[in-house]
């Protein structure tokens, strides 16, 4: 019996010391503490919201601002001015190489920033409408300059100007026509053209020529012969 009891005593969970309730009382505390500054924290967001919607207000109600720039925020604040930009309309973007530099431009949607502007924000630049104007212009007159300069050199490489006609009035029409053929096939480095190679004549010329070549050799053979036969 004595020894039932003891067992039973010994299971039972025995009273906290000292060194337990200082735990427990500290973790106490910091529960308390943390829950203070998640109270904290909570009550700063709210008058930060607060305070970006009245300035957004603002804005949106000064015609002579067409966009807004912030310092540098830290990412919760940015993410709330963010979501009061876009509740209001606004179009909002965040520019900074590092967290510690990154800032929030406001923009009204009739005034929306064009991707150069955005681009120079993102460089870290200001933004200058009238020096933008001037670059573009440059660039256009470069990219036309360099499509002309492509056209000339592709027109000095196959040039379509006639010869013939060219030189006709000076060396006559056939002889200005062989010399067109002459310079072509030059140009091409020794390669003459196929049209070059191409019987020009006509079928009925063609077979006149020869006709003409046979008569010319029946009546040379026929001289040939009389000759032979007289001796």
């Amino acid at each position: 019996m004595a020894d039932l009891l003891g067992s039973i005593l010994n299971s039972m969970e025995k009273p906290p010391t000292v060194g337990d309730q200082e735990s427990r009382r500290k973790a106490r505390e910091q529960a308390a503490r943390l829950k203070k500054m998640e109270e904290e924290e909570k009550r700063k967001k709210a008058e930060f919201r607060k305070k970006m919607e009245k300035e957004v207000s603002d804005f949106i109600q000064d015609s002579s601002q067409q966009k807004r720039k912030y310092n540098p925020m830290g990412k919760i604040e940015r993410s709330i001015l963010h979501d009061v930009a876009e509740v209001a309309g606004l179009t909002s973007f965040s520019f900074g190489e590092d967290e510690e530099s990154r800032y929030v431009m406001l923009f009204k949607k009739e005034f929306a920033p064009s991707d150069e502007e955005l681009e120079a924000y993102r460089k870290g630049e200001e933004w200058d409408p009238k020096l933008a104007e001037q670059r573009r212009r440059l660039k256009e007159q470069a990219a036309l300059e360099e499509a002309a300069s492509a056209q000339t050199e592709k027109t000095q490489a196959c040039p379509n100007s006639n010869y013939r006609d060219k030189y006709s009035h000076l060396i006559g029409t056939s002889a200005a026509k062989d010399a067109a053929h002459t310079l072509e096939a030059n140009r091409a480095y020794g390669c003459v053209p196929v049209a070059n190679k191409r019987d020009t004549r006509s079928i009925e010329e063609a077979m006149n020529a020869i006709r003409a070549k046979k008569r010319q050799k029946r009546e040379n053979d026929t001289g040939a012969h009389s000759s032979s036969s007289s001796s």
